[in-house]
């Protein structure tokens, strides 16, 4: 058979960095690791890759196939129908899995298989259907498969070049259980791992082809197993990034706890760490109790920030608005704890209630759901709920919230602020500047420096860089490139 795997577009948000990486000469950020692990799971057929992130669906790709397999984020909802439709123009039978169709399996009546939940069970059960001409509309199963049997990602089919960063899986699922996440419905809260092995083994896939740059491990929650990460695995990353030079920058999602934790803090470093992602929310304790955010509560979250910035891991973060404990006065605190905090990149979205989540069930319960659909996309001010605050006032505020965070007079501070906190630790060839780099430096001076309206506290910006902090030159010009893409977002939408 000749096998058409599909990763549709992603719409232009905060998080998709559109406008970053075109300073940068590429085309998106991250590739479609689903999508390639399947692939590796699949006989051995003829396959093609088309991320639409990177490069167009066209009627001849869909007509070369005989099957075309789509895998999907919420947010990717309507590029995703736009695949279908092409897809049924064209008769080609389609099959469809991933988190979207896993939550949403009904939306879906028009593709012709879908198979759900993990891939590593319910993909064989459609593969031996297959073979036997008896197929049908859905597999599905709650078995959680166990990950050190997962193959490694099928890296031939794509181009490395057109990504800023590649993506490897260490494990699956979250041990806390917040009430408006996914992650425990799709993965459960058990931890699951691979071992030493493979991750070595993924890391040289990476390497062998050629691959020099950052690496973002997707877990939802990276230090779900501690005891582990402590013993083998990290152990094991620092031996194979000392051995290699140091060839990878990582970055991973990990909880907040992370900064009680001061050995396996130094051991991510160590290994190569630079980045982590954590959910926040909000700093407001009510709201932190209401939603179960447990390991956010009693403590003070901008000090947690600098421990883990003073130890060398740059902090992205998430905040939500919309709690029904928030009160009037989230959205000052809110701009409040970003900035003294230090956060450059914080990701700040209005509170939906994805399908399958104890909140989605409590809203359900106290008819409070809408016919709005949660989009995934934190920046269209789309709620699949009724809040308890008005909801212009809501809306409002948090329009004010990015209004401040991203004008660049404020994020320029919030870098400045980051970089006396952050203590990076001097030991890798990735500190080595390439060619790339330069190109993105000479094209970010005319997006930022002259046709950007903030170039006035841009060049600011640069000047007192290259004086107080030049060590810190290279890091400061990437957070300058990401502001400018967080502004045209914000412009777009018309907060800023």
């Amino acid at each position: 058979m000749r096998i058409l795997l599909v990763y549709p577009e992603y719409p232009d948000t905060f998080w998709s960095f559109r406008h970053a990486v075109r300073v940068a000469s590429k085309r998106t950020v991250f590739p479609p690791l689903g999508l390639l692990t399947v692939a590796s799971m699949l006989p051995d057929w003829d396959k093609k890759l088309v991320d639409m992130n990177t490069d167009p669906l066209t009627d001849a790709d869909v007509l070369w196939a005989d099957c075309v397999f789509i895998s999907a984020m919420v947010i990717q909802r309507e590029s995703v129908k736009e695949v279908i439709q092409k897809c049924q123009r064209l008769g080609k039978k389609m099959v469809a899995g991933g988190p979207l169709f896993t939550s949403e399996p009904d939306e879906f009546e028009a593709v012709d298989h879908l198979v759900l939940d993990e891939a590593e069970i319910t993909l064989p059960l459609f593969l031996k259907d297959l073979s036997s001409g008896n197929v049908k509309h859905v597999y599905t199963s709650q078995e959680r498969p166990d990950v050190t049997k997962t193959p490694l990602p099928l890296w031939s089919l794509i181009d490395m070049k057109k990504y800023v960063a590649m993506s490897i899986q260490y494990s699956r699922g979250c041990p806390f259980d917040c009430d408006f996440c996914n992650i425990g419905v799709l993965n459960g809260r058990f931890v699951r791992t691979k071992n030493k092995d493979q991750i070595i083994a993924e890391l040289d896939a990476l390497y062998d082809r050629g691959w020099r740059s950052d690496v973002f491990i997707v877990d939802d929650n990276f230090i779900g197993n501690k005891r582990k990460l402590k013993e083998e695995i990290l152990p094991a990353m620092v031996g194979w990034q000392i051995r290699r030079k140091y060839p990878f920058s990582l970055s991973t999602q990990v909880s907040i706890n992370l900064s009680d934790d001061e050995e396996l803090t130094r051991l991510l470093v160590t290994a190569g760490f630079d980045r982590v992602f954590i959910g926040i929310e909000s700093p407001n304790e009510e709201s932190l109790a209401e939603c179960n955010k447990r390991q956010n509560e009693h403590r003070d979250i901008a000090a947690s920030v600098r421990k883990l910035q003073n130890r060398g891991l740059q902090v992205q973060a998430g905040f939500i608005l919309g709690f029904d404990s928030d009160p009037i006065s989230v959205f000052k605190s809110q701009i409040n704890l970003v900035q003294q905090s230090g956060i450059v990149m914080a990701m700040v979205g209005l509170l939906n209630a994805p399908r399958g989540t104890r909140l989605y069930q409590r809203m359900a319960a106290e008819k409070r759901l809408t016919e709005e659909k949660a989009t995934g996309d934190n920046t269209d001010c789309s709620m699949n709920f009724l809040p308890r605050m008005d909801r212009a006032t809501l809306v409002k505020g948090y329009k004010e919230v990015l209004t401040t965070l991203y004008a660049p007079g404020q994020y320029y501070a919030r870098v400045k602020a980051f970089l006396k906190q952050y203590r990076p630790q001097k030991r890798r060839a990735m500190s080595q500047i390439r060619w790339w780099h330069v190109w993105a430096w000479l094209r970010s001076m005319w997006f930022l420096g002259v046709a950007d309206r903030g170039r006035f506290q841009y060049w600011r910006f640069v000047f007192s860089t290259l004086v107080i902090r030049p060590n810190s030159f290279p890091l400061s010009m990437t957070l300058a490139v990401y502001g400018f893409h967080f502004r045209t977002v914000a412009r777009k939408l018309q907060y800023v």
